[in-house]
């Protein structure tokens, strides 16, 4: 374990909190539109492009029950259909309903206004280079596009 000194935190204990910190904002984000955080991520990925459920849960990281699951729960919500996939007769794509684009679009943009709230103290250059070093660490880690820039 590392010492803190002046407010200052290690790399490792200031990436994992920050997912805290994040999530959290996620989280309420979703609350206040009546969705779960899951069905929040969901609809983000799906803003991009409709996916197959196989692709859906790679970029997600779900397994396939749990990604039924979610489909299911935010299908009856009005938020995603399925329909079939025009390359495979068996399979499914995944996309947005027109209730869940403007929902997305909804999520998505206070979503980034809070994150973007958690830099407001920073100089620009401070924000460039936060920038800069996080998307070393996503680009490095190979993170699907969950969220769009």
């Amino acid at each position: 374990m590392s010492k803190q000194t002046e407010g200052q935190i290690g790399p490792v204990a200031a990436l994992v909190r920050s997912t805290f910190l994040v999530n959290a904002v996620y989280a309420e984000s979703a609350r206040e539109r009546g969705i779960t955080q899951q069905q929040g991520q969901l609809l983000c990925v799906l803003m991009a492009q409709p996916y197959g459920m196989s692709e859906l849960g790679a970029v997600l990281g779900l397994a396939k029950s749990s990604l039924t699951g979610l489909v299911d729960r935010t299908e009856r919500n009005g938020l995603v259909q399925r329909t079939s996939d025009p390359q495979d007769s068996r399979a499914v794509r995944v996309s947005l309903t027109r209730r869940g684009a403007a929902l997305a679009e909804e999520f998505y943009g206070e979503t980034c206004r809070r994150v973007e709230a958690l830099t407001s103290g920073f100089a620009p250059e401070e924000r460039d280079a936060l920038a800069v070093l996080l998307s070393r660490v996503v680009m490095d880690n190979h993170v699907p596009t969950v969220f769009l820039d």
